[in-house]
């Protein structure tokens, strides 16, 4: 039961269709609280706390199944987006920000993880072809990365850094 809540994320998994989209959909509102409350370090640790419990309920939810990713284990969607917005949390924490004044680093954030954790290019899929439970949320926290540094990127250019 506990196992279910935590990979399904409170029956998010369930929602039809596209319910990894869905999981990275409410990561966004719960990463700006996380942000609020407690800045960068509070969404790190949380971060870390829901891959662990994520890594644990996987495990609980396909033990003795083939099917070592069903679509309805949407924490580890959860945590790759966390992990994409990372640095945007960072950046306005160190500088005193309201996290949502880099709505378009959120954007960015959420269509390019949603895009590698899609397309799985990689070290996305080579994570996801390990077809365990640590493969299962590690291909999340790479494509969460990879989206990380894009909007790293894409906010670069945005800022002139690469224009000079």
């Amino acid at each position: 039961m506990l196992a279910r809540m935590i990979g399904t994320v409170l029956g998010v998994g369930y929602i039809r269709p596209a319910p990894g989209t869905w999981g990275s959909l409410v990561a966004l509102p719960w990463a700006w609280l996380m942000h609020l409350f407690g800045g960068f370090p509070l969404l790190l640790i949380a971060t870390l706390a829901a891959f662990a419990k994520g890594w644990w309920a996987t495990g609980k939810m396909t033990a003795g199944s083939e099917d070592h990713d069903p679509s309805e284990i949407v924490v580890d969607e959860v945590v790759g987006q966390w992990v994409a917005l990372l640095p945007l949390s960072y950046a306005a924490w160190a500088r005193g920000l309201d996290l949502l004044v880099l709505w378009p680093g959120i954007i960015s954030a959420f269509l390019l993880f949603r895009l590698f954790d899609i397309w799985k290019p990689w070290l996305v899929g080579w994570a996801d072809r390990r077809g365990d439970p640590l493969g299962v949320m590690l291909d999340d926290v790479i494509a969460g990365i990879f989206a990380a540094i894009g909007t790293l990127a894409l906010a670069a250019l945005a800022h002139g850094v690469f224009m000079r």
